[in-house]
């Protein structure tokens, strides 16, 4: 069967069989969709058994909720993320963080405080590396933003995340930090580690067929967000980490991997009341200011909330 016949037939099943009037733009991306995955079938020679494999996958990629991860694993959200730094650099837009994936392990609604937030419970504390991160969130005219929200969320030193992980507590490594009248933030939390996709998990099984591994350098997340500009998702990544530039998810991007500084002057340290070096970041985030002749930066998605 050619190309032009398959687009007949998919125009017949999805816009002549409608009875009732159809939303355009769902109808426009189904016929898309399915006569490329009918040309597909049709150009690979697939056969049934394959065609119902792929089908059965995707059923237990939603049940295990890894559609998410399947989606960073693919490509798919960096994709995205190329797009809309397309469409921000024809507006004239520049200057600003790199953005990169949001990934699927976000939780609203974390304690909120101004200027200042530990992240970690303590629970860590005997074996992990203290972090104090900082810096200044500017708005577009490159003015300190105050008030701005910092959201910042992190794995903990088994790759895990709480609310995701019932073994960790309520909103650990997660908070919202309103930058102080000075556009800035700090925390004070733990080096997080990588970790991969769950060994025996859907994603990891296709990965496995495509010859790839499914490990994440150690990252942090940000949501960063002010009034009139654009918010932007970012993640900081851990200098040194053996995947810093061979992520799974391709999130890895120029600017997002600032220097770290091990602390070890015994007066900062006895200021901090720690016995022990520990790790400083300073990163500052660049907004870019909104434009209604762009499309949102406040992308819709599943989301969990605790």
């Amino acid at each position: 069967m050619n190309h032009t016949e398959i687009d007949t037939l998919v125009k017949k099943w999805i816009v002549e069989a409608a009875d009732k009037p159809a939303n355009p733009r769902v109808q426009q991306v189904v016929v898309r969709l399915l006569g490329d995955l009918c040309k597909t079938i049709e150009d690979l020679d697939l056969t049934p058994n394959e065609v119902w494999s792929g089908i059965s996958y995707m059923a237990a990629a939603g049940a295990a909720n890894e559609l998410g991860l399947l989606a960073a694993g693919m490509g798919l959200e960096h994709f995205l993320d190329l797009r809309a730094d397309e469409a921000e650099a024809k507006a004239g837009l520049s200057g600003a963080t790199p953005r990169t994936i949001e990934g699927p392990l976000y939780v609203a609604g974390a304690p909120e405080s101004v200027g200042f937030a530990r992240l970690d419970d303590g629970s860590e504390s005997d074996r992990a590396e203290v972090l104090f991160m900082q810096g200044t969130v500017f708005d577009a005219d490159g003015r300190p933003a105050p008030g701005a929200q910092v959201e910042v969320w992190h794995a903990n030193l088994m790759g895990n995340y709480s609310f995701f992980d019932q073994n960790q507590s309520h909103f650990n490594l997660r908070r919202t930090i309103v930058a102080d009248e000075q556009g800035r933030y700090q925390f004070r939390s733990i080096l997080p580690v990588g970790y991969g996709c769950p060994p025996d998990g859907t994603t990891q099984q296709l990965l496995n067929l495509l010859g790839r591994h499914g490990q994440r350098p150690a990252h942090i997340h940000f949501f960063i967000s002010a009034d009139g500009h654009r918010k932007l998702t970012t993640q900081i990544n851990i200098d040194g980490d053996a995947y810093l530039w061979d992520d799974f998810a391709f999130a890895t991007r120029d600017g997002l991997v600032p220097a770290i500084t091990r602390i070890d002057d015994p007066a900062q340290l006895d200021a901090l009341r720690l016995d022990q070096p520990y790790a400083s970041i300073d990163f500052d985030f660049h907004l870019s200011r909104d434009s209604a002749a762009l499309p949102t930066a406040l992308v819709e998605r599943p989301r969990a909330t605790a």
